[in-house]
């Protein structure tokens, strides 16, 4: 019996040309590079220009992926963008999105689970596949988490960068099990219990500002390596595969000690864990699409290899998806 499944066509990436480097950033607060390698595996980040939106780096991005997947705009049915970092508070980026692409049928809307948005938006553009409201679907991660920070703060502001990522999928067929292509599973949780470890302290309901970025780094970490352990394995079972039998785990890139934590608790080879941490930092609803960008790029992810996409935000926010290049 044959099943619809959403294949992933393309994959495209974008991250601004201002480098801030950690050696950059000592000059501005009491750090140095030596400090935040140890502490996170970050060497510098990409930070949007003056004037630079979020969509102007997620347009960069779609149009790579549109490439990629040798897909014209206007065969697009959806665009989901996964951001927390909106251009304006409203319309979503989605549609801005859909207005610079020339676009003139389908929808658009925007996700927003934090660093988790691209895995949900991924579930969210899957399921719309899945049940035949969308053929083809535009999917973006795209943020300027440096818009959030505060400058003063180094625990945070070490940390984020700013990038787009995007991937287009289409619906194919599949027999029902793991050897199909395409997205498998996805896995979805969140918490509201834990919104005092990593929140911004802002909004239009509260202080009429954006706010600045606040996290207790510490609890943030232990959280994140047990929530998407856990994640991970659940994908895996419901996949009906063992977590050795995935070929890459292509995680949010939060911390270098993270993913090596990860991989100690799965007993999974440290080697086999996509790592951008060091180029990029935490882009947020970015870092998953742009450190598959990276592994397509390079030549370690082939078509066929099982990935395992997964991601922790604020919220909390936390999920996994299971898919085959």
């Amino acid at each position: 019996m044959s099943i619809v499944r959403s294949h992933i066509l393309g994959c495209g990436a974008y991250l601004p040309d201002t480098v801030l480097s950690n050696a950059e950033l000592a000059r501005r607060v009491d750090t140095s590079d030596e400090w935040i390698v140890e502490r996170t595996g970050i060497r510098r980040r990409h930070i949007a220009a003056d004037g630079q939106t979020t969509s102007d780096l997620a347009l960069k991005a779609a149009h790579a992926a549109l490439e990629d997947a040798k897909v014209s705009a206007s065969e697009i049915d959806l665009i989901v963008v996964a951001t927390t970092t909106p251009d304006e508070t409203f319309p979503a980026v989605a549609t801005k999105i859909q207005s610079r692409l020339g676009m003139t049928r389908g929808a658009g809307f925007d996700i927003q689970a934090v660093c988790t948005g691209f895995v949900y938006a991924l579930s969210v553009a899957d399921n719309f596949i899945k049940c035949g409201q969308a053929k083809t679907v535009l999917l973006i991660g795209a943020e300027t988490m440096s818009r959030l920070l505060d400058w003063k703060d180094r625990a945070t502001c070490i940390l984020f960068g700013d990038g787009a990522g995007a991937v287009v999928m289409q619906a194919g067929s599949g027999h029902g099990d793991a050897r199909d292509r395409g997205v498998l599973g996805t896995q979805l949780y969140s918490d509201g219990r834990l919104h005092d470890l990593l929140y911004v302290d802002g909004g239009p309901s509260t202080t009429q500002t954006t706010g600045k970025l606040r996290m207790l780094g510490k609890e943030v970490f232990k959280h994140a390596v047990v929530n998407t352990t856990n994640a991970i394995r659940e994908a895996a079972r419901a996949g009906g595969v063992t977590v050795d039998e995935i070929d890459w785990i292509v995680p949010h890139q939060a911390n270098q000690r993270i993913l090596d934590s990860t991989a100690h608790k799965l007993g999974y080879p440290p080697e086999r864990i996509i790592s951008t941490i060091a180029e990029h930092g935490n882009t947020s609803a970015a870092s998953v699409p742009l450190a598959l960008a990276a592994g397509i790029a390079d030549g370690r992810i082939k078509r066929g290899d099982l990935l395992l996409l997964e991601a922790m935000g604020g919220g909390f926010t936390w999920g996994a998806a299971l898919v085959r290049w």
